[in-house]
């Protein structure tokens, strides 16, 4: 059951203008999310989407294939399903791979395909990852700080999503049972589910949440969550200028996720 990748990668960032260009230890961000894709084990089509010629033009200079989508896609998701249309992808199971998550460990990836290779039922799935001691004590002093930072998932026996939350979930009553674990917002989706949450409207808890992942809870979808591990590495995206020097000293610190050989520079 094989698996494409779609990477949205979009231009006009209002916070980041051309971020997907921008180099981050000298080899551009896109690129790096690109190679993490293509390492991917299960991967059998990796594409770039696409509204904007610069970005088209510098994914195939690195040999990525890439395709322009409708510029009347409003987020990623519809973007990811204007690609599988556009570019004929035949793949039944179809991750979303933000073009600024350039941290992502590919096995991260490789263990949501698993999970829907194994089990057929999910409609979509999404990783989370277990916080304990040092990490989950971060975790709480961060959301002190900035209550909208971070997500939480509570899930069932068989891992299938029952909620997310910017609020810390469960209350920990007792320690030792359930956990806390922290949402990933990367999202694999079979075909089929993801023409279908693409025509459905917001929803009460997701707009009040500012989640779109409970849009899909609330119209009955299922969501199957990925147990993973970081094996100490760093969780970290780029959504503003000032993310790409954090980003950079990880990097330096925990060494690359995989070889990189950049035509515009190298890392």
């Amino acid at each position: 059951m094989p698996a494409a990748i779609v990477i949205p990668a979009r231009y006009g960032s209002s916070r980041f203008p051309g971020k997907p260009l921008f180099p981050v230890a000298g080899t551009p961000m896109l690129e790096r999310v690109w190679r993490i894709a293509k390492s991917v084990a299960q991967a059998t089509r990796v594409v770039i989407a696409t509204d904007d010629e610069r970005i088209l033009a510098a994914a195939r200079g690195f040999d990525a294939e890439a395709i322009m989508t409708s510029p009347d896609c409003t987020n990623g998701t519809e973007r990811v399903h204007d690609a599988v249309q556009r570019a004929g992808i035949e793949e039944d199971i179809v991750l979303n791979l933000q073009g600024d998550a350039l941290l992502t460990p590919p096995w991260v990836l490789e263990a949501m395909i698993d999970e829907m290779i194994l089990d057929t039922s999910p409609d979509i799935v999404t990783p989370a990852v277990r916080l304990t001691g040092p990490a989950l004590e971060e975790f709480l002093a961060r959301k002190q700080a900035t209550p909208a930072s971070g997500t939480t998932v509570v899930f069932d026996r068989k891992k299938n999503a029952l909620y997310f939350s910017k609020a810390v979930i469960p209350y920990m009553r007792k320690e030792g049972h359930a956990g806390v674990h922290r949402h990933i917002g990367l999202y694999g989706y079979r075909k089929t589910a993801l023409a279908r949450y693409v025509e459905l409207a917001p929803t009460p808890l997701e707009q009040t949440e500012g989640l779109e992942q409970l849009r899909a809870l609330e119209s009955g979808m299922s969501v199957r969550i990925a147990i993973v591990d970081y094996r100490g590495r760093t969780h970290w995206s780029v959504d503003a200028p000032e993310d790409v020097a954090i980003a950079e000293t990880i990097i330096g610190r925990e060494g690359e996720l995989l070889a990189q050989t950049s035509k515009t520079g190298g890392a």
